[in-house]
């Protein structure tokens, strides 16, 4: 008997439902999660199929494309013109030099096309987020682990030197996300 009541009490918190938030309360965090996807940290990388990288905020002066003619190509890694791993380097030590190429443990690479929030309001980087065809067949949890687990995604909040990083924490940023997709996803123009 002790060793099932120590089952089930292990069963038991997964088993709960998960929380339910309310449109207001989802609303209120996608306007976080939308000063973090338009920051410029997050932007820049999210550019359409003209597969140009931006610079913008107020660690590049003003908004400009990506320095030394970059062209990320159709691949969105720069394989047909100059990798993107040229300059920012694939390795887990900390961004610590200003003007340092940045680096992460992963691969550089520009988000899809369908993924562009450079220059996009509110509604339009909601609606997309929340479209199975435009996020990469992401579910709401499928974005938060996206959020949480993305050596890139993380990268934006730790990105060194005097960039500016994006607002809020990575934490509060997820936090956000699971807040947001228990609401149903709500964007603001619903």
């Amino acid at each position: 008997m002790k060793h099932v009541l120590v089952l089930f009490t292990l069963l038991v918190p997964q088993m709960a439902p998960a929380q339910s938030n309310t449109a207001e309360e989802g609303l209120a965090a996608w306007d976080r999660i939308y000063q973090v996807t338009s920051s410029p940290r997050c932007a820049n990388c999210h550019v359409g199929d003209n597969n140009i990288p931006m610079w913008s905020g107020p660690s590049y002066g003003s908004t400009r494309p990506h320095g030394m003619y970059i062209d990320a190509g159709p691949s969105r890694i720069g394989a047909e013109f100059i990798p993107c791993s040229t300059c920012h380097v694939s390795s887990d030590r900390p961004n610590l030099t200003p003007h340092s190429a940045p680096h992460i443990a992963g691969l550089w690479h520009l988000a899809p096309v369908e993924a562009e929030w450079f220059g996009k309001s509110s509604n339009d980087i909601c609606t997309q987020l929340r479209d199975l065809e435009r996020n990469g067949g992401r579910t709401a949890e499928d974005l938060v682990d996206h959020a949480a687990e993305d050596a890139i995604v993380a990268w934006g909040w730790t990105p060194g030197g005097t960039r500016v990083p994006a607002p809020f924490s990575q934490a509060e940023h997820v936090t956000d996300m699971r807040i947001w997709g228990a609401a149903g996803q709500p964007c603001p123009g619903d």
